[in-house]
């Protein structure tokens, strides 16, 4: 049952609620329980049901069915069906795991070879020590590159004559905060579960929800060292200035920087953010979300152990 339900009715309703964008860090934080809950519940049901036959106890027949499987035996009361879900147990989380190493891999190929040619392309922005690196494209762009001690921020000539000072100010804040916060890794699994299951609509959904929310909470260490409006007007200006690929990487302002999200998806409703009066959660409705949060991750975990 929370299997079902945090496969369709729960994320459909969270993508469509208004409140996310007034606590960016907190609905991504629920996005993600949700996904871990809906992982662990399709699992662990899967195994629920087929070890039945084994032992009244997950531990205990998870011990048994270890027995079972060296000596080649079946249980009395063991069904095909039950083998069946045993097996897809195994496959399902098998396949995710391996989805997602294999997700992380190449995007850390693709980092190296990026890096690499960065530094051949590339100069250092003048009278700037923090690794902000500059192409010579006429186009405006500007991404964060991870890379633990060689991440690196970069910025293209045509977005150097675009912004002005705070502008420009306000968009390398953005990208530094991609850094820091670490987004690639959050976008890298949320792409390795709907890689994984393309055939499930929900797994879309929820990519392109926390391409969004990522980019709002970007914005707001942005808006530590900006006015709201001038990042707005550099988000809005890049958006419409360049909205199509460059060496594979598209504008950070307008398609996110570390996803492939579609532009118009997200500058959008970030400029609308940025210059609407939108108050943050109150007291109650964080405590109520961050409620949520826990016993999403809790409640699958004490069932499966307990059932």
């Amino acid at each position: 049952m929370i299997a079902a339900i945090l496969a369709w009715p729960v994320p459909i309703v969270l993508a469509g609620a208004a409140w996310p964008p007034r606590s960016p860090g907190l609905a991504l934080a629920l996005w993600q329980s949700i996904a871990l809950a809906g992982g662990v519940s399709m699992i662990g049901s899967l195994l629920v049901f087929g070890l039945i036959p084994f032992g009244s106890s997950p531990i205990r027949a998870l011990t048994a069915l270890a027995g079972h499987v060296t000596a080649g035996t079946l249980p009395t009361g063991a069904t095909l069906a039950g083998v069946m879900a045993l097996c897809l147990a195994l496959i399902l989380a098998s396949h995710l795991l391996l989805n997602l190493g294999a997700t992380f891999l190449r995007a850390e190929r693709q980092r190296r070879r990026h890096h690499t040619l960065i530094a051949l392309l590339s100069d250092p922005l003048p009278f700037d020590s923090t690794g902000t690196r500059v192409i010579d494209h006429a186009a405006p762009i500007a991404y964060c590159l991870p890379g633990g001690a060689r991440s690196a921020t970069v910025l293209s000539r045509g977005l150097l004559r675009l912004l002005d000072a705070d502008q420009l100010r306000g968009v390398v804040a953005h990208e530094r905060a991609h850094l820091r916060q670490q987004h690639h890794v959050v976008l890298l699994a949320f792409k390795s579960w709907h890689s994984a299951l393309r055939w499930f609509p929900i797994a879309n959904r929820a990519e392109n929800a926390v391409a969004l929310l990522v980019e709002m909470m970007a914005d707001d260490q942005a808006r530590l060292e900006v006015d709201d409006r001038t990042l707005a007007t550099a988000i809005a200006l890049v958006g419409t200035a360049h909205l199509v690929e460059v060496d594979g990487t598209q504008s950070s302002l307008a398609a996110g920087g570390v996803d492939d999200a579609s532009s118009a998806d997200l500058v959008g409703p970030r400029v609308s953010r940025l210059l609407g009066d939108q108050s943050g959660l109150g007291p109650a409705a964080r405590a109520l979300v961050v409620t949520a949060t826990v016993l999403l991750l809790v409640v699958p975990l004490v069932l499966l152990v307990t059932t």
